[in-house]
């Protein structure tokens, strides 16, 4: 199996492996289509990736592009139609690595209390209810929020609903945390608050991440490494690695002279993209 070269953001060539000893999920050249009215449609094309283990990644592209369906497609929710998805050990003991995904918006049960929530994964794994509990304490107390164990869902702000979705995928302790938006309807004092949160929490677990987001500043702040995807059918237009140290302070990454630069290289490169969605969506408009 040979290596692809894919452009970096400074232009040159960087062979990513399609998998390697440390990749915890690959994609070798998968695609995926989907039948409609007007015919097939290729929403993803041809996307060479690997994430390695432990890693923080972040996809960003126009709407439309397809990050989304990699991301079912990597959490099993969708099948590869071309090519093929790789996954490595996630842990001695299991051959497969475990896959949670946190979704954008309102996706916890009305009807359970915050701490039910985060257990119910661990309900349908057939926990008691002590040790489904005491974790789910446990994932509370790490989200700042366990005083609210007994509370609903409509008695929270979204955003802390969005740390319970946080808490709920940690539960059943995945190898890769999938998250599509998590953060893309909350305002964006409350978006910081939680980029912080994230990071901690990532960085106390060592959990792969795969973020999808339509925030450059976003994934400036929070990746190692950024995916830049094309127009659709979306397929890989650059990676790039982000040079901020860890662990990271948001304020201060800002005010680093690179944040500035990065971000205006990045957008040269994804402003191309979101001009090409928008022809075809003007192309396809009745």
């Amino acid at each position: 199996m040979t290596d692809s070269a894919i452009p970096t953001i400074d232009g040159a060539s960087t062979v990513f492996p399609h998998h390697g000893s440390d990749a915890i999920v690959a994609a070798n050249h998968v695609g995926k289509q989907f039948a409609t009215a007007r015919g097939p449609v290729d929403a993803v094309r041809d996307v060479t990736l690997s994430f390695p283990a432990g890693s923080f990644n972040v996809i960003v592209g126009p709407s439309g592009c397809g990050k989304s369906t990699l991301l079912r497609m990597i959490a099993g929710l969708e099948v590869p139609t071309s090519g093929e998805l790789v996954f490595g050990s996630g842990r001695a003991d299991t051959g497969t690595p475990t896959n949670a995904l946190v979704f954008q918006g309102r996706s916890l049960f009305p009807w359970l209390t915050l701490r039910q929530n985060v257990a119910y994964g661990l309900r349908l794994r057939g926990l008691s209810r002590a040790a489904r509990n005491a974790r789910a304490d446990e994932l509370l107390q790490l989200v700042g929020l366990l005083r609210f164990a007994r509370a609903y869902p409509h008695q929270v702000s979204e955003g802390m609903r969005q740390r319970v979705a946080i808490a709920r995928a940690l539960a059943v302790d995945p190898d890769i945390l999938l998250m599509d938006e998590p953060f893309g309807a909350l305002d964006e004092q409350t978006r910081m608050l939680l980029q912080e949160e994230l990071l901690r929490i990532w960085e106390r677990t060592g959990k792969t991440v795969i973020f999808v987001t339509h925030s450059l500043d976003e994934a400036l702040l929070l990746a190692d490494t950024i995916v830049v995807m094309s127009a659709q059918p979306g397929t890989v237009r650059s990676i790039f690695e982000v040079p901020f140290r860890r662990p990271r302070v948001l304020t201060e990454v800002r005010k680093d002279p690179k944040f500035a630069e990065l971000f205006g290289r990045t957008w040269d490169i994804l402003r191309t993209e979101v001009n090409a969605a928008r022809a075809q969506q003007e192309d396809l408009a009745p």
